[in-house]
């Protein structure tokens, strides 16, 4: 039987040390919006397991965390609108800890607009457009570090509530050789563990797939690959597809295919066959860190022409939509060993740099949430009440055996932290690259198969 051995690439998320200050910025302005709740599930559908993780993670009801998911959706909606129009003076826009909507503007003209339409207002010295800006300087200045010194930065993140970049540094000497650019302003260091390197792997439950970059009955093959299955999703062209993370893909820097299975760990060369991937980016201009599995009719009658992802205990939740990230959304992600464990958006913009094995390094972008996500679980959904959110691309806690215990090793530095690629973003992506073929028109499954 052949070992599970370490991902080919390894996803360093960014560290949550920030949260206690990106979620407790004073307030300013007392009204309120009411919310337009997007179609969920109702409280009393959720699996058990997931309302367990909810009370549990969150401290809140399933209502509360179904009413807040749908918040925050509003406010995103509303911030989507005002910033488009406004572009000057929006600077950002969050649930506080209370769970109620706050729009950063940089004039008072702004508040008074936001603070009508029933939005809590927050003055800030910079604009979003001009801290992105400064992000994209900061990353490009990373890029073209040595390896030796950009292998030490873990992750840049923009915090909108205190105007400023954030940038996660490892503890180790060559982080502390970092010399930032004296161009970009409003830059906070925090030092985080000394993270990266190999991560042994290991098979989730159901919600885990195999793969290889030659069939697994391959007699020079010495390893495999693990991840999660994300959200299953079907095509105009009625195809059903999954979409998971670009780096699960072994041959993705090749530009070629490779098969998914299904673990047989009495076994492995006997394992099924459920489908392949049909397009895997990873990095690049979009820096979204996202693959297409095309899944066999095996598949299918298995069951993954479903709405459904997988939890605890081999329960399911229906998804019911799409989502966007914004910070202080409520998040749960799946996960079979680690169950459903559930954490907020601490920062919807998050860019982060993988090591590929043979040592280049891709700029990918996503969201941070506190969530725990452990070893195994790259690929896998992320829901904001019942609504696709994103997938796992990395975690500062894939190594820990539990989350239990990644929590008390990872406390001193602000908690465990995932990194979630933006469905919509994924979406949108796989459509404009399709040429009409596989995945054109391509949609998260919201109903079941006919």
């Amino acid at each position: 039987m052949r070992k599970f051995m370490a991902r080919r690439a390894t996803v360093r998320a960014a560290t949550v040390a920030f949260a206690s200050t990106v979620l407790l910025t004073p307030l300013l302005s007392t009204a309120t919006a009411d919310p337009v709740s997007p179609d969920q599930l109702a409280a009393e559908n959720l699996p058990p397991e997931l309302v367990t993780a909810i009370q549990r993670d969150l401290k809140m009801t399933p209502a509360e965390y179904l009413d807040r998911a749908a918040q925050a959706q509003q406010l995103r909606d509303y911030a989507k609108t005002f910033r488009s129009q406004r572009p000057d003076d929006f600077a950002g826009a969050w649930l506080g800890t209370d769970g109620k909507p706050v729009m950063a503007v940089t004039s008072l003209d702004a508040a008074k607009i936001a603070a009508a339409d029933g939005y809590q207002t927050h003055l800030a010295p910079i604009s979003a457009d001009k801290l992105e800006t400064s992000a994209d300087q900061l990353n490009m200045w990373i890029t073209s570090l040595p390896h030796d010194l950009s292998s030490a930065v873990n992750s840049v993140a923009i915090d909108f509530l205190n105007s400023q970049l954030v940038l996660s540094v490892a503890n180790t000497p060559a982080g502390h050789l970092l010399n930032l650019p004296t161009l970009i302003a409003n830059i906070k260091v925090m030092l985080s563990p000394d993270s990266g390197g190999p991560v042994e792997r290991r098979p989730m439950g159901g919600d885990t797939y195999i793969t290889a970059p030659t069939p697994l009955s391959d007699s020079a093959l010495r390893s495999v690959d693990v991840c999660s299955f994300g959200f299953n999703s079907v095509d105009s062209a009625g195809n059903a597809l999954n979409i998971s993370a670009g780096h699960c893909n072994p041959n993705v820097e090749k530009g070629t295919s490779a098969d998914v299975y299904i673990p047989n760990v009495k076994n492995l060369v006997s394992s099924p066959k459920a489908g392949s991937f049909v397009s895997s980016n990873l990095g690049g201009s979009s820096a979204l860190d996202y693959s297409v599995i095309k899944l066999n009719d095996d598949a299918v009658r298995a069951g993954m022409d479903q709405p459904n992802v997988r939890g605890a205990n081999g329960t399911t939740l229906t998804i019911t939509g799409v989502a966007d990230p914004i910070t202080g959304a409520p998040v749960c992600k799946s996960g079979q060993s680690s169950t459903f464990t559930c954490g907020f958006v601490v920062a919807d913009r998050v860019e982060t740099q993988l090591f590929t094995a043979e040592g280049q390094s891709k700029t990918v972008r996503g969201f941070a949430s506190s969530a725990c996500t452990l070893g195994g679980d790259s690929g896998g959904a992320i829901v904001t009440g019942t609504l696709a959110l994103g997938i796992t691309s990395g975690s500062n806690a894939a190594d820990a055996p539990n989350c239990n215990e990644a929590n008390t090793q990872l406390a001193q530095y602000g908690g465990t932290a995932s990194l979630g690629i933006p469905v919509r973003a994924i979406l949108s992506e796989i459509d404009a690259n399709s040429g009409g073929g596989v995945g054109s028109g391509i949609q998260v499954r919201t109903r079941s198969n006919a």
